[in-house]
């Protein structure tokens, strides 16, 4: 079914180029056709007629206000083939007497209306047979009220509301920031539009680098240096679509007090050139004290005390912040200090020594403690095979709210580092459990992408419905998009896809940024050492041992990823590479004591999980290809695409699975002297090679198809067909050469 499929979708889907996808979100349009032809409003449903109806806002209208109502006009023309004016009015005092409007304004404008609206963006939106009216707290209240009309209508594919609709939607937060997918510093009007249609107010502009362009401490001597201009350029553009500017601020601090009136200096120097950024990050990579080290690589510095000393640079920040401008967040964000399960009172003491006016940015679920087979690990990083929070983060939240400080947190909500090269998650079951968490521990603002960013998608759009009060109820929301996406009828084939992939993604034992759900359709299989593809310095008289030399930044058997997700054999054979990674990515190693890990091999579990995840995938994928080759036509190629990011994602665990099982055999192997003994080996490893060109192949095919995968925006992409394509030649060499060479050689010996 598989491979009939896959003919299917190269018939039906073009060949794209690298980037094509992001060429189309860069320059294309915000709004494309929506209405479905045979669509009907239902008993009980009011239609806005394809003429005659006007949007209407008051004379005075602020410049989001006027933005809204233009995108609903557009809205309704490009998606509903429904003709509006924008009408601008002296008064809305009458607003319940006007009849064929779409009428939008600021509660002050409207009186009797929106009498239980609480604060910035909360809306109300009133439905009658004749009228509709949106109402909200401010500025941002209406424009979030009207895109909620778009997102309603979206989902009945026509330009159809309850006709007695009457609903108050509160916002749950301050603030929800993303980064761009798209690049470095790349905040097209159109992406920004994108970004505030899906419920987003605020950006990070840019991870790793200070505003004015002053360098960051040197471990970030490679982050590209920001261009004051362009940022100043980010920041006016954003405010048209309601979206505010978070920027980090970068710093070595050190005891000396010259240090800290240099951090004085800094922090003003920025502040003043950038009036309106309205808050910093202050994460521990970059804004550190004395030494940077990785989460949990601290040695044996005390944590207590390095808190001691970070904390008081955060106080210093703050302070000069809040002197030039009180409204300015300060958002110190300890992601480096160890966030193991066991550090729960050293995270909480942290939050505890946090100046009163700032805000906790916690990491929501790195640390999350699980158990498989009898065997303990931790999410190593962003992952959402856990929904959350982790131990430390909840021991946080505790503290932070027992100082009734509000609390931001770093969360995924539609992709993440596990899977990080695929656009988004259709996990919807399991990312509203996150999204019901968040709410439950009352989390005030959220970061909620990082290297992944955000790209147009149906879960970032059900997350947004999570995001005000009195959302659609989940099931007849989820059923909504069901039927949007592949079409009328196969709405309950894709509801138990999804339960399948929302099921699946909680076997995955593979956790943060690893070759293992990243790139593994692209890592090659090793047998022989292979002559290195870049130039290495092993005699001459550079010293190879800096780590800090540009040759350090690839791996020279597979020099077109970063090593981080690049898996490679230790080819001096001390090390099981296999046993190590699997010891690793699930965190089992940081957390099992070494007695047990001595006598307990991870591997065996740890790739038992990878398939039992891939072949719930799998159940779910013979729903999920069933539903989009019976999709109309106008449905169809979109939901083939949905389908093969599936397909590609079940791919990645099981050449993971292949990857991991044939080193462990070639580790083994080397070590026989027996060529007998080797024979049942020989052929498992031919075996898994065989199947893995076949895998190889079909995910080759399907990264020609869709742009979007294999694309990480901390590192570009991370595999392309061409890589692919190189890993098959190694796969193929191995094969019909290295392996038949081996066999023949051991047999004469």
């Amino acid at each position: 079914m598989s491979d009939a499929f896959m003919r299917e979708a190269a018939r039906a889907l073009p060949l794209e180029q690298p980037y094509d996808y992001h060429r189309t979100l860069k320059k294309g349009p915000v709004h494309r056709l929506r209405r479905a032809p045979a669509a009907r409003p239902a008993q009980g449903e009011m239609a806005v007629p394809a003429e005659g109806w006007d949007v209407q806002i008051h004379a005075q209208a602020g410049p989001l206000v006027e933005f809204a109502a233009a995108d609903v006009r557009e809205y309704l023309n490009t998606s509903m083939q429904v003709f509006v004016a924008v009408e601008r009015t002296e008064s809305l005092d009458d607003w319940s007497t006007r009849t064929g409007v779409i009428l939008a304004g600021v509660r002050e404008d409207m009186p009797g209306i929106g009498d239980e609206l609480k604060g910035s963006k909360d809306y109300e939106i009133r439905v009658t047979g004749d009228q509709i009216i949106v109402c909200g707290y401010d500025e941002l209240g209406v424009m979030h009220g009207l895109f909620n009309l778009e997102a309603r209508m979206s989902l009945r594919e026509g330009p159809f509301l309850p006709q007695d609709l009457t609903t108050v939607r509160h916002s749950r937060y301050r603030a929800r920031m993303v980064l761009s997918w798209l690049g470095w510093m790349q905040w097209p009007d159109s992406y920004l539009s994108h970004l505030a249609h899906d419920g987003y107010d605020a950006i990070f502009a840019s991870v790793y680098a200070n505003p004015n362009g002053v360098p960051g401490p040197p471990h970030y001597d490679l982050i590209r240096k920001q261009d004051a201009a362009k940022l100043n350029d980010v920041i006016q553009r954003a405010k048209r679509y309601g979206i505010k500017v978070y920027t980090p601020i970068l710093y070595a601090n050190t005891r000396e007090p010259e240090n800290k009136v240099g951090l004085r200096e800094h922090v003003r120097d920025i502040v003043t050139a950038f009036p309106d950024i309205h808050g910093y990050i202050l994460l521990t990579e970059g804004f550190y004290f004395e030494k940077f080290f990785g989460a949990g690589g601290h040695g044996k510095q005390d944590l207590r005390d390095w808190a001691q000393h970070w904390t008081e640079a955060v106080r210093i920040t703050a302070e000069e912040c809040h002197r030039i401008n009180p409204e300015i967040e300060i958002l110190p964000w300890e992601y480096n200090i160890d966030f193991r399960p066991q550090q729960v009172e050293l995270k909480r003491h942290v939050t505890s020594l946090l100046p009163a006016d700032t805000i906790p940015l916690l990491t929501w679920e790195n640390g999350k403690a699980f158990e498989i087979d009898g065997l303990h690990g931790y999410l190593r990083d962003y992952s959402i095979s856990q929904v959350g929070p982790a131990e430390v983060s909840e021991g946080q939240i505790a503290e932070a709210k027992r100082r009734e400080m509000p609390v931001y947190c770093k969360v995924d909500c539609f992709a993440t580092w596990q899977f990080g090269t695929t656009p988004y998650l259709p996990c919807p079951q399991q990312w509203q459990k996150r999204y019901d968490a968040l709410a439950e521990h009352g989390i005030n603002g959220t970061l909620e992408t990082w290297s992944n960013g955000y790209k147009p998608n149906f879960i970032a759009e059900l997350r947004a419905w999570s995001c005000w009060t009195n959302p659609i109820e989940f099931d007849a929301l989820l059923r909504s998009f069901a039927r949007r996406e592949f079409g009328s009828g196969s709405e309950d084939l894709v509801l138990k896809a999804w339960d399948h992939f929302s099921r699946a993604i909680q076997f995955v034992p593979d956790t943060g940024p690893s070759m293992g759900t990243n790139a593994a359709v692209a890592n090659p299989i090793f047998f022989d050492e292979p002559p290195a593809r870049i130039m290495t310095l092993n005699n001459s008289w550079w010293d190879e041992a800096r780590k800090t030399h540009w040759r350090h930044r690839m791996d020279p058997y597979w020099p077109y990823a970063h090593p981080v997700v690049v898996f490679t054999p230790d080819f001096t054979n001390r090390v099981n590479r296999a046993e190590s990674y699997a010891r690793a990515r699930s965190g089992i190693g940081a957390i099992e004591s070494p007695e047990r890990l001595a006598e307990t091999a991870v591997l065996p579990t740890f790739n038992k999980y990878l398939l039992l995840a891939a072949d719930e995938f799998e159940a779910g994928l013979k729903l999920y290809r069933k539903a989009a080759l019976s999709a109309p036509e106008a449905k169809r190629a979109s939901a083939m695409k949905d389908v093969l990011i599936v397909e590609q994602m079940q791919r990645m665990l099981r050449s993971t699975h292949a990857i991991l099982e044939f080193e462990d055999l070639r580790f083994r192997l080397v070590k026989m002297e027996d060529p007998v003994e080797a024979e049942p080996l020989l052929d498992r490893m031919a075996t898994i090679l065989t199947a893995e060109v076949e895998r190889t192949e079909a995910a080759l095919e399907t990264s020609r198809r869709d742009s979007r995968l294999g694309y990480e925006c901390e590192m570009d992409y991370v595999y392309t067909p061409y890589i692919i394509g190189e890993k098959l030649r190694v796969l193929h060499d191995i094969l019909e050469q290295q392996l038949p060479a081996y066999r023949e050689r051991h047999r004469q010996s």
